[in-house]
């Protein structure tokens, strides 16, 4: 694979960027991609190992030694017939996921691990650019009829994979665009929307109808999960206008922060700031847009979601920004010998991170301090894991000023009244209960109606909703037609 003594030869080529000064004036994708000769190399470093770790740590499986090695050898119209062969969406991926397969590479294991996540960027992009992507309408239609609720990753993989099979596809979506989070909750300088446009047009191609602004049932009130709906349409409907029915919606329903002074203007959830900035820079008119210029900033939450918070803050021009995280600092560095091929508990500095911003560790909020309805500070404590829950360390109390107060904690469950109208059993976190065994995966308890993506398994990864997609359709290929061509 590769080149066979590649991995003594070069050393690991990370991509570039455009400097801070320059990126954080705009919205745009901000990523230097490797060259050709760049990406050469950096699939020269795949090693023979035998037993390659890192097709088994990607969630769907990448043929991730066969694509380096094509790469390696300049053959790159293969590279991407075997990218897709796994993959419906590598240029999602190749920008946002943050590659567990580099994290089961066998070279990490005293090394620097083998630069997947940019060589499948490099392979998809010159896919695009050679005209390579192209709909793949299928030879034959089947006559069965496919209803899709939600259009994330989830919802579109498994809308192109049942397409393709000769089904009749109709995905609904609550926005006036297609995409779910990927649209709305990701920022355009990590991501650039005309990556999912593409791939609609791909889509429609192939015979996939999208409704925008049409909800499916009602969301419960008070919620405020994004919603542009201007039409609806019931699950009884859905269940008898269609031949089979696909949950595919997200975990929108955000983890609340209950502490007094939660009602205090100022404060808001990450997915009520972060929808907005993309609809701005999409052309759009948002009413009373959450701007970040000129204000101090406290973001709750250290992952991922509270990073995109701290990069679009850094672009209004915040005065400050300062990221909590509840829980302790990680080691830079994993102990390798003891995590390998696992996911790394270490520290990880994102983009966005390196663009401004002060992180406090071990920290949790006690209060939210405020003035005429306002919110202008926080009252915190400093915490330790003891026993199973967090103890307050005494004499550490400190109070911080803002100005606005963005909840990034994740989210806790899909939006109920989707479940409940279906009449689709729960499990104990409130997602849809649904098993993923190779033989009937992904049904619910309702006949005919499957569910897959966060709204069965919770808030995770891009390339976790694209697995459960591709998986989902194949499940219910079966359903429809009795055996299934469709890989698992």
């Amino acid at each position: 694979m590769g080149k066979v003594t590649g991995f003594m030869e070069y050393e690991r080529l990370e991509e570039g960027y455009e400097p801070v000064a320059k990126r954080v004036k705009n919205y745009k994708e901000f990523v230097i991609g490797l060259t050709d000769e760049q990406a050469k190399v950096q699939g020269a470093r795949c090693m023979d190992c035998g037993t390659p770790f890192c097709n088994s740590g990607c969630p769907v499986n990448n043929i991730i030694p066969d694509f380096n090695d094509l790469v390696y050898q300049g053959d790159w119209k293969n590279a991407i017939e075997v990218l897709h062969s796994t993959n419906n969406f590598p240029d999602f991926t190749g920008r946002v996921c943050p590659a567990p397969c580099e994290a089961a590479c066998t070279l990490n294991i005293n090394n620097d691990a083998v630069g997947i996540k940019s060589i499948e960027h490099a392979i998809i992009d010159k896919a695009w650019e050679q005209g390579w992507v192209k709909p793949q309408p299928a030879a034959m239609k089947t006559g069965k009829k496919v209803a899709i609720v939600g259009s994330g990753p989830a919802g579109m993989a498994a809308a192109q994979q049942l397409a393709r099979a000769g089904h009749a596809v109709t995905v609904y979506e609550k926005n006036d665009t297609i995409g779910g989070l990927l649209r709305f909750g990701i920022p355009d300088f990590k991501f650039d929307k005309g990556h999912i446009d593409r791939r609609v047009k791909q889509m429609e191609a192939e015979g996939v109808v999208f409704k925008t602004n049409t909800m499916v049932g009602e969301l419960p009130k008070g919620s405020k999960v994004t919603n542009w709906a201007k039409d609806t349409v019931s699950p009884e409907q859905l269940k008898k206008d269609f031949d089979a029915v696909l949950l595919a919606g997200g975990a929108e329903q955000s983890r609340d922060l209950p502490v007094p002074g939660r009602d205090l203007d100022g404060i808001h959830f990450a997915m009520e700031f972060l929808p907005m900035q993309n609809r701005v820079n999409a052309g759009g008119k948002v009413q009373d847009q959450i701007m970040a210029t000129g204000k101090h900033v406290i973001v709750i939450g250290g992952g991922d979601t509270g990073s995109d918070c701290v990069g679009t803050s850094n672009r209004h021009g915040a005065a400050s920004v300062t990221q909590f995280e509840v829980m302790p600092q990680p080691p830079e560095q994993e102990n390798k010998p003891l995590v390998w091929p696992y996911w790394p508990l270490k520290l990880r500095t994102s983009s966005s991170h390196e663009e401004g911003c002060v992180r406090e560790f071990a920290i949790s909020t006690k209060e939210f301090m405020g003035k005429d309805g306002k919110v202008t500070g926080l009252k915190t404590v400093h915490v330790e894991f003891k026993d199973g829950k967090f103890v307050e360390i005494p004499g550490t109390e400190k109070e911080y000023k803002a100005d606005l107060v963005l909840l990034a904690m994740g989210f806790v469950s899909p939006v109920a009244t989707i479940l409940d109208g279906f009449g689709v059993d729960k499990d104990a976190r409130g997602n849809a209960r649904a098993s993923t065994e190779a033989v009937g995966g992904y049904a619910t308890n309702v006949p005919k109606v499957f569910a897959a993506g966060d709204v069965r398994r919770g808030q995770s990864l891009v390339v976790w909703a694209i697995r459960e997609g591709r998986q989902a359709a194949r499940a219910v290929d079966e359903f429809l037609m009795g055996s299934s061509s469709l890989p698992r």
